[in-house]
């Protein structure tokens, strides 16, 4: 089966369009605190993002879903925690 060449441009910018739209750091309403200086997959985080229970807490909440930031942790990384 031949794919054309017009087919083949679309689904290139799909993709792209995809990979993009997942990036938070390219959403202008995505603004993270200037402490969060570890790029993670777009986005941001604070150093110690590999102990949330130690290390977000404090703003994430307890849970981690949300807390005074109004930020689930659970929105990117599932059921991880």
């Amino acid at each position: 089966m031949k794919i054309s060449v017009s087919v083949k441009l679309s689904l290139a910018v799909a993709l792209v369009a995809l990979f993009i739209g997942c990036e938070n750091t390219s959403d202008p309403k995505y603004n993270p605190p200037a402490d969060h200086t570890i790029n993670q997959s777009g986005y941001m985080h604070k150093s110690g993002l590999n102990q949330p229970l130690t290390n977000c807490v404090s703003c994430h909440g307890a849970d981690l879903k949300g807390g005074s930031t109004g930020v689930s942790c659970f929105e990117c990384h599932g059921t991880k925690w």
